[in-house]
């Protein structure tokens, strides 16, 4: 809110604003994941929870979302708030008119208790939480930059899996240049000790050389490898993601990186161990086979959508200061 904008947590996230993983502690991430654990129990009861009754949170979604927009909104309405939606509003609100981002936050800020804000600019969260005052705004992916949610319902599914966030080997394939999940990812991962990730992508989308050069200077090993052969064996996880076709502006350059690397039985079979999960934030757009679906390893359209909402739902509970 305001001059705060992206301060440290410390273990204090009520009227905090969400917009980088760099906000964030070791400590920080345990209270969320422990706060995740309640959420799953409230979800199970089938009593309604009242922990966000009389709160209006408000979706302002400049870009399209299925998984983030739906989770959110269910996870408010999961623990008896409301939402107040805006998809699109480029075309379906004052925004079509030239409405300034600035000036869309401090409107909607008066009649609501957070704002949870997607924009297609690196850099529109700091203006949107320059601009609200007086309630946080929760970043929920800001073109390549961040995507801080995402990060968190990851690292639980990892956590949940293995039972640590320390001396991981994982795997991150696809576009890690525009990949906003990809920099928060390693962002969290970055805290703990021990952590080795697998960069596999074209070279045209490495992450870029600025990107590569701070996350080596943090306590994680970074190596980037171009060819599924040199994927290590039995990693802790595989992390794939889409090639991001919006990302392009010259759609021929997209058609010859499009699908390069993908997730096939041959491939699961060949390197990973049977403890490697395999994750993806979605869409997938033909990266990983539908074959590969049914295995108990892939846990993208499973235990990684549902930690969605048991994280989101912990997320606004602890920065709405009702848990």
């Amino acid at each position: 809110m305001g001059n705060n904008a992206a301060e440290k947590i410390n273990l204090s996230f009520k009227g905090k604003d969400i917009l980088s993983l760099d906000q964030f502690s070791i400590k920080d991430i345990n209270l969320v994941l422990k706060i995740t654990e309640k959420m799953k129990d409230i979800t199970r009861d089938t009593k309604p929870s009242k922990i966000l009754e009389g709160t209006i949170i408000a979706l302002i979604f400049y870009e399209p979302s299925s998984r983030t927009f739906g989770s959110f909104s269910v996870s408010v309405k999961k623990l008896g708030g409301q939402t107040l939606e805006i998809l699109d509003p480029q075309h379906f609100s004052s925004v079509s008119k030239g409405e300034t981002l600035e000036d869309t936050i401090r409107v909607f800020e008066a009649y609501c208790d957070a704002i949870i804000l997607r924009h297609p600019q690196k850099g529109a969260m700091e203006a949107a939480a320059k601009a609200a005052f007086f309630i946080p705004v929760i970043n929920a992916g800001d073109g390549i930059g961040e995507h801080p949610s995402q990060t968190l319902l990851d690292i639980a599914t990892i956590n949940e899996k293995h039972g640590h966030l320390d001396g991981l080997t994982g795997v991150i394939a696809g576009d890690l240049l525009n990949g906003r999940t990809v920099h928060s990812l390693i962002k969290g991962l970055s805290l703990f000790k021990n952590n080795t990730l697998y960069l596999l992508s074209p070279k045209e989308l490495n992450l870029s050389r600025e990107e590569f050069s701070n996350f080596s200077q943090r306590d994680i090993k970074l190596i980037e490898i171009q060819n599924e052969k040199d994927i290590p064996q039995n990693a802790d996880f595989w992390y794939w993601t889409r090639i991001q076709k919006e990302r392009f502006h010259d759609i021929q350059k997209y058609e010859q990186v499009k699908n390069k690397f993908i997730v096939t039985k041959e491939l699961v079979t060949k390197f990973a161990g049977k403890n490697t999960i395999i994750m993806h934030p979605l869409p997938r757009v033909g990266e990983i086979k539908p074959e590969v679906d049914m295995d108990p390893r892939a846990v993208y359209l499973k235990s990684q959508i549902r930690n969605g909402m048991y994280v989101r739902m912990a997320l606004l509970a602890l920065v709405l200061g009702k848990i």
